[in-house]
């Protein structure tokens, strides 16, 4: 019984992958992702689309939503370090923040291509 309810732990699988962002963070990231669908900034956008275009990642942006892994990456890039925190995810390169964005959403084979696609970048 207990097997099955780790299974259906999205956060725990998350950290399986090797995520690293706490389970608050994760949360809250997650839920205004949804809100935030069609509002993320273009910059980011582009920012997440050259990531994935230079590892071979297929996006399906819609004409009024980008994927879901590009709105969720806009959120964390856009989150501030709270000044009592020593480390955050505000801090991750970028291609590192797109590795938890997928690591979020449980897009393990488009981690697998970023993570080949960027030899020098440690995805841990």
């Amino acid at each position: 019984m207990h097997e099955a309810i780790e299974e259906n732990n999205p956060y725990r699988q998350y950290q399986e992958t090797g995520g690293i962002i706490n389970k608050k963070d994760y949360e809250s990231a997650l839920t205004r992702a949804q809100d935030a669908a069609t509002t993320t900034e273009d910059v980011l956008v582009k920012q997440a689309q050259n990531i994935a275009e230079f590892a071979g990642i297929e996006l399906h942006n819609e004409k009024d939503a980008p994927d879901p892994r590009v709105v969720l990456y806009g959120v964390l890039r856009t989150d501030a370090k709270p000044e009592d925190t020593a480390h955050h995810h505000s801090q991750m390169s970028d291609q590192r923040l797109f590795a938890e964005a997928l690591r979020m959403l449980g897009d393990t084979a488009s981690l697998q291509k970023l993570i080949a696609a960027y030899p020098n970048i440690s995805f841990e």
